[in-house]
């Protein structure tokens, strides 16, 4: 994980975060100055940010929307105080309204992005001055803390080159907290493709099946905000297993980017998973990511400890075989 630290200072009213990459200078400035690139990772797993404006020049603003997986959105803004590419700018940080007004009672702070050469790429101190400690602590109830460290440990994968970031290394889990977990997987094809996989009956009955010897039986979706869906599958004959499946509703799309449903296991009274999967695509690849929001640790861990990753992976490799060619 690239971020080190994230320190409050209540005497000096600051936050402080630091991180480090095995990239340049020149990388890091790209990345934090393009809007496109900033979506990646503007924003805790859960909430990936859109820009509707990036005027990355003093007196210019941009402003941004987080939206979570239930559809709450939190709008901010950014305003440009001063720029040194590419070692760092400067900006005011702003909770707007859907119109890019203040937002009464939520504080303002004044950022610093410096990026720095180290001796194996370069490192990144984001520091936060806050007008009053009433404001520091309302920032860090909120969750500042967390949420920025799991906001910049997703620059790894923006920083490099996608394939060089995550082509071979298979399916990928990272633990984030007690009830979050995100599970990457590069698929060599592009996002158009990758997405029809994951809602097309008739292609996800060819990939969607776990390890070899099952099959899928029932694959019924509403494709639509608020839509249902249950999927089923049972062994082959002569396989072991029982059959089983899983239900739920689609509570947020926006094709073909990203999809978050609730899952529930039918027929049990187990409970249900916030499921939030999204495609990026680059240079003809697309790295899928789903983040899995489960109601506890013990939930977490009893389904991890099911195969669940190794399934998915087995999963992959048939869709790359099969669907991709």
């Amino acid at each position: 994980m690239p971020v080190t630290s994230v320190e409050s200072d209540a005497a000096a009213l600051t936050m402080t975060l630091i991180a480090d990459f095995a990239v340049g200078v020149e990388r890091l400035w790209a990345v934090f100055t393009d809007p496109r690139q900033l979506e990646r990772f503007w924003g805790p797993p859960g909430w990936p940010a859109t820009f509707a404006s990036f005027d990355c020049a003093v007196g210019g603003r941009a402003r941004y929307a987080m939206a979570s997986a239930t559809g709450e959105v939190a709008r901010g803004s950014w305003e440009f105080l001063a720029i040194d590419a590419p070692r760092g700018f400067e900006v005011i940080d702003s909770f707007v309204d859907e119109n890019g007004d203040p937002i009464d009672g939520m504080p303002a702070m004044r950022m610093t992005f410096s990026f720095d050469e180290t001796a194996t790429g370069s490192r990144l101190t984001n520091v936060t001055y806050f007008d009053s400690e009433e404001a520091l602590e309302q920032l860090t109830a909120m969750g500042a803390v967390e949420g920025s460290t799991l906001a910049m440990n997703q620059l790894d994968a923006v920083v490099q080159d996608l394939r060089a970031f995550a082509q071979g290394k298979g399916t990928q889990l990272e633990i984030l907290d007690d009830r979050h977990v995100r599970i990457t997987r590069l698929i060599d094809g592009p996002r158009e493709l990758v997405w029809r996989a994951h809602v097309d009956p008739d292609l996800m009955r060819q990939w969607m099946l776990g390890p070899d010897g099952w099959r899928m039986t029932h694959r019924e979706v509403d494709r639509r905000e608020g839509g249902t869906y249950r999927i089923a599958w049972e062994p082959e004959p002569g396989a072991e297993g029982e059959p089983f499946g899983f239900d739920g509703e689609i509570l947020l799309l926006d094709e073909p980017r990203r999809m978050v449903q609730t899952e529930h296991m039918t027929g049990t009274d187990y409970p249900a998973t916030i499921n939030d999967l999204s495609l990026y695509e680059e240079d003809g690849a697309t790295l899928v990511t789903l983040l899995i929001e489960y109601p506890d640790a013990e939930t977490r861990d009893a389904v991890l400890a099911t195969g669940m990753v190794d399934g998915m992976e087995q999963s992959f490799q048939r869709m790359e075989r099969v669907v991709l060619g």
